[in-house]
């Protein structure tokens, strides 16, 4: 019964350590997680901010377009 009681010593340390790189890696998920929402999150508001660009500079083009064509000729 000697061995018996030394393996499962063995045993209870290996399951410890086992336990222990489980632990590790569901808080490394669970960041990986936080981190890829927020970045998701930042991804969406950049998206935001270059449509919103995008469309000024459109509406700034047909500004410019149009003071262009209002210009007295030999201006343009």
């Amino acid at each position: 019964m000697q061995g018996f009681s030394n393996y499962s010593g063995v045993m209870d340390v290996e399951l410890k350590a086992l336990e222990d790189k489980v632990s590790r890696l569901l808080g490394l998920c669970q960041r990986v997680r936080a981190e890829n929402l927020e970045l998701r999150q930042d991804l969406a508001q950049a998206q935001d901010e270059a449509r919103l660009l995008k469309e000024n500079m459109a509406q700034a083009g047909v500004r410019l377009e149009t003071l262009i064509e209002s210009l007295p000729e030999g201006m343009a």
